[in-house]
């Protein structure tokens, strides 16, 4: 039951918003269109002032918390829930002497992208340039300069937070460690997280992008893959995606309703070298197109191409240890060009290297030390299809059980990964009993648990 809605309006200066009210469905679009949302209200918080409003409000109603982005992923329902939207949060600063960047909530990062390349500098962005800067990397921030660079996460130097006693909190590790430990990592389940401040990095340029090669030779490329990625220079990001694209206008004809073999890399080494370490692959056979080169920073999001219109997505994932023979085999037998796969994107990412180690200044990101490879799995559909397309998956990632660390990658997860036992699966167990403890202390009420929850009674 909604009490005292003319005082929460009068206390912000953005939208307050009601089922029904103009401008309803517009303030819950999201990327993911599998995602139903159905708040009790929704705020479109214009500034930070509005967030702490907001949280205030839910706290006095007994109301729970969620944010909307980009709106990518997804989790529990936010029925009943005071949803916060960051859209209107769009301050985005660069200091080029400092090499840093000060980004609101709002901000995605494909602005960020532009603004940076300017300089001649460079975030840890994902694959996406429609996520938002501030929920990526709360999730870790796994991008295509990780195995060089490591998490997104690991570079954060401050956050302005919002928690449930409705506090302003500008959170380094000098004023609040845990928190700011937690923060880094455990993404929402802290507070509404409303500017980042994170470290670039000097990169003008690198060798790479992508190489689609036909579908018939799937299992040359997932199999040199595996053997190619052992020995790697921590510079070459890669992974591999099998990819069966719709016949859609934003899809290039060539790729359009078939099965393709998608090479990714990017190599922050000499472009020559990068040029050697890929010869293998178009020793393969005539690629259908092949774009990697030495390319600007800004053309990042070409190297994955990710599409960026909503989607209806169902996704799923898992850690793998190692990637024998019989895993590539496994995927290639439910997803490759012989199996009668629903999926529309199986991708192996080759990880360690700086993905590896624990940073400078800890984070919470977990499942660092032995993972060497992350699968990835989408598939596209209606409701009707939810159920048939998650137990696809499902019996993939069993099928993959063998070599799996039996852990998760945060950002990675779900709806279908939701429950108290899958959330600590993203986590280390002595990091997970630290989150606890934080929970406990900064949000004892479970105000932000409309998310993959770390609840304060563990």
């Amino acid at each position: 039951m909604i009490l005292n809605l003319d005082t929460l309006r009068a206390a912000v200066t953005g939208p307050v918003l009601l089922p029904g009210d103009e401008g309803w469905a517009d303030e819950l679009a999201g990327y993911n269109l599998t995602v139903v949302r159905s708040p009790a209200v929704v705020v479109g918080a214009a500034g930070a002032g509005d967030v702490q409003a907001a949280v205030r409000y839910a706290a006095a109603n007994g109301l729970p918390v969620a944010v909307l982005g980009a709106g990518h992923g997804s989790s529990v329902s936010d029925a009943g829930s005071v949803l916060i939207t960051t859209r209107r949060l769009t301050g985005l600063a660069v200091d080029e002497d400092a090499r840093t960047a000060r980004v609101e909530a709002g901000v995605r990062w494909a602005e960020l992208v532009e603004e940076t390349a300017k300089a001649g500098l460079a975030g840890l962005n994902g694959s996406s340039p429609t996520v938002t800067v501030v929920s990526y990397t709360l999730g870790g921030g796994l991008g295509p300069f990780g195995r060089k660079h490591g998490y997104a996460a690991d570079h954060v130097t401050a956050l302005d937070v919002v928690t449930a006693d409705g506090e302003l909190r500008h959170v380094t590790a000098d004023t609040e460690p845990d928190l700011f430990w937690a923060l880094r990592g455990g993404k929402g389940n802290f507070g509404v997280v409303v500017a980042i401040e994170f470290t670039l990095f000097p990169i003008r340029a690198f060798y790479g992008g992508g190489i689609f090669f036909p579908g018939e030779l799937a299992g040359d490329v997932l199999h040199l893959f595996r053997e190619w990625s052992r020995d790697l220079p921590e510079e070459m990001s890669a992974s591999v995606g099998l990819l069966h694209l719709p016949p859609a206008p934003f899809v290039p004809e060539p790729l359009r309703d078939r099965l393709v073999a998608h090479l990714r890399i990017t190599h922050l080494g000499s472009p020559s070298d990068g040029a050697v370490l890929v010869q293998p692959f178009r020793e393969l056979g005539t690629p259908i197109i092949d774009t990697v080169g030495l390319l600007p920073y800004a053309a990042i999001a070409s190297v994955h191409s990710d599409p960026v219109d909503p989607l209806p997505l169902y996704e799923h994932g898992a850690l793998l240890r190692e990637l024998p023979k019989e895993a590539v085999d496994t995927i290639l037998e439910l997803a490759g060009p012989d199996a009668a796969s629903p999926l529309v994107l199986a991708e192996i990412r080759h990880m360690g290297g700086a993905l590896s180690r624990a940073p400078e200044t800890p984070s919470a990101v977990g499942n660092r030390d032995d993972t060497l490879y992350n699968v990835f799995l989408v598939a596209a559909g209606g409701p009707p299809d939810a159920a048939a397309l998650h137990a696809y998956e499902q019996r993939l990632i069993d099928a993959l059980a063998p070599w799996s660390t039996g852990r998760r990658y945060l950002n990675f997860m779900f709806a279908g990964d939701a429950s108290p036992q899958a959330a600590a699966l993203a986590f280390a167990p002595e990091s997970w009993d630290r989150l606890v403890a934080v929970k406990r202390r900064y949000d004892p009420a479970n105000l932000f648990r409309i998310n993959h929850n770390i609840a304060p009674g563990g």
